[in-house]
């Protein structure tokens, strides 16, 4: 598959990019795709949660009522969860949600995000650039050149430099990311995927495999 080239301008400069057929055209494999964004989310939780049980909380463990013919519930202590303020029963404990996923179904994952972007020309080539200073003015007339102003964009360099991402940390709903940190969950997390030329070449050759 092959793309235009666009600048920062939003004018095509005539050139064009090959996309790799085996990362931008592969049969897509959705459970795969399923498993490697279920990954990404759950390692994003901390997992620090945490209730006390019966044997933490502090408080007196004198009976309150007698153990038959009260006609309620059964309560050893004011600690006893079928009462007001008493300790929860099986709450959570903290725990790591992660686990494990081989490195060729996460491979097929995001090369089946990736021909879906494709299949879908929601992916736009960009020339090469950099920010001369950190300007927020000058990223944004970039992004309405290429008419991504209200547009959720995910864009991928092979490189971010400072300037660069002082100038795009406060525009919302866009984002930078390197091509080697390239996600399954970031490239269907955004509308559209805008690829510099370099980018392009990394990804063909990294991802490929």
């Amino acid at each position: 598959m092959e793309l235009s080239v666009f600048n920062i301008k939003g004018e095509d400069t005539g050139r064009k990019v090959q996309l790799e057929d085996s990362v931008f055209a592969v049969q897509p494999n959705d459970h795969a795709i399923y498993l490697d964004v279920k990954q990404f989310l759950a390692n994003q939780r901390q997992g620090t949660h945490k209730t006390k049980e019966r044997s933490e909380l502090s408080g007196s463990t004198r009976k309150l009522i007698r153990q038959k013919g009260g006609g309620g519930a059964r309560r050893g202590d004011i600690n006893s969860p079928v009462l007001v303020g008493g300790a929860r029963v099986f709450g959570p404990r903290p725990r790591n949600y992660g686990f494990k996923l081989n490195k060729k179904l996460k491979s097929l994952a995001r090369k089946s995000a990736l021909t879906y972007k494709a299949n879908k020309n929601e992916i736009i080539v960009l020339e090469n650039f950099d920010m001369a200073q950190p300007k927020t003015k000058d990223f944004k007339n970039i992004l309405a050149a290429l008419k991504l102003d209200n547009v959720k964009s995910l864009i991928v360099m092979d490189d971010v430099s400072e300037n660069t991402y002082l100038s795009a940390r406060n525009i919302p709903n866009v984002s930078l990311m390197r091509a080697a940190q390239l996600s399954t969950y970031a490239v269907l997390n955004n509308a559209k995927l805008v690829l510099t030329e370099q980018s392009v070449e990394l990804i063909n050759q990294q991802f490929k495999g």
